[in-house]
């Protein structure tokens, strides 16, 4: 008896809705990727997943910065933290942001195990992304979510092939946390324990690191040119409460809205008869470079910037756009 064939679908007739909104998070995390955060201990590889969790449910920017383009439901299973702490860290940034815990799509999986290296889990795992449909699943960390040897290849292979299938089933994000090596080079993403498998999954991976006094993010991705390192802080309010990440660079102006840098950069290009080079127009508005280019990417999004040989410049946009950017969508 012969066996069926395998199913095939027509390239013209792949749904190209992805593409046309390719990040969750605008140069951080792309639409529907896979993924790690990975660093080593105390690095803020928690704080910064659970900043990508309350971006995503809440539609806000990430570190405050950039924005996000697909905001849904968020589901979280931290593995090191109870519920209550879960809570407190969560409501720290919600406090920070000056946002409301109740009115978010933020869950929490209520388990005191899972792992996915156990059929059974891994089949209550699909059923619940399958009930709550997910923008956004956290799995934090990896060494606690199975009993596998992590040099394996084949046996970490496994795993993440589940969480793959995960994705591509229900078209949802995928952020694992992952600690890096003790005694590592300081290479992002070879310095990941165990399979080199790790490191090859994910669609979009941000690592953590110290560089002298200061936390870099560094970020790759698979599809997408990757941003410059993005030098972070770990802040918290004088009584040392509401612990967040925020951009460490000394000119960073984080706390002001997105929209008043985006009007900003477009009337400074608008006074010019020629189009602006980056650097000078980094240096006319006094923001950081990382923020610039978040701003300029969305705006060139939204069809009032253009970017030529020379520089940056305005462009017109249409009126669905207009009506997106005076919404600061």
């Amino acid at each position: 008896m012969s066996a069926p064939p395998l199913p095939v679908t027509r390239v013209a007739d792949v749904d190209s809705s992805v593409a046309q909104r390719p990040w969750v998070i605008q140069s951080l995390w792309a639409a529907s990727a896979v993924g790690l955060i990975g660093g080593p201990p105390k690095a803020g590889k928690t704080l910064l997943a659970l900043d990508f969790a309350v971006s995503v449910a809440s539609g806000t920017p990430s570190l405050g910065t950039f924005p996000v383009h697909d905001p849904g439901p968020v589901l979280l299973y931290l593995a090191e933290d109870s519920l209550h702490s879960a809570r407190t860290r969560i409501e720290g940034l919600c406090t920070q942001r000056g946002l409301h815990l109740g009115r978010l799509d933020l869950y929490l999986l209520d388990t005191p195990s899972l792992l996915l290296d156990r059929q059974d889990d891994v089949d209550r795992l699909f059923a619940t992304v399958a009930k709550h449909k997910p923008r956004l699943l956290v799995l934090d960390p990896l060494v606690r979510l199975h009993r596998s040897n992590e040099n394996d290849a084949g046996e970490i292979s496994a795993i993440l092939g589940q969480l793959r299938l995960l994705q591509r089933t229900h078209q949802t994000a995928v952020v694992l946390v992952h600690h890096a090596r003790k005694n590592g080079r300081g290479i992002p993403g070879q310095d990941l324990r165990g399979s080199g498998d790790l490191h090859a999954w994910g669609d979009s991976n941000a690592y953590l690191g110290r560089r002298k006094d200061r936390l870099v993010l560094t970020l790759e991705q698979r599809f997408h040119r990757p941003i410059d390192p993005v030098p972070l802080r770990i802040q918290v309010r004088p009584d040392g409460s509401c612990p967040h990440l925020a951009l460490a660079d000394p000119e960073d102006t984080s706390h002001a809205a997105p929209p008043a840098l985006h009007q900003a950069i477009v009337d400074a290009l608008a006074s010019e008869p020629n189009p602006v080079p980056r650097t000078r127009l980094r240096a006319r508005l006094h923001v950081n470079n990382h923020r610039l280019g978040a701003a300029l990417q969305e705006l060139q999004r939204l069809g009032r910037v253009r970017k030529t040989g020379q520089g940056w410049a305005t462009s017109s946009a249409t009126p669905a756009q207009a009506t997106l950017f005076r919404s600061g969508l």
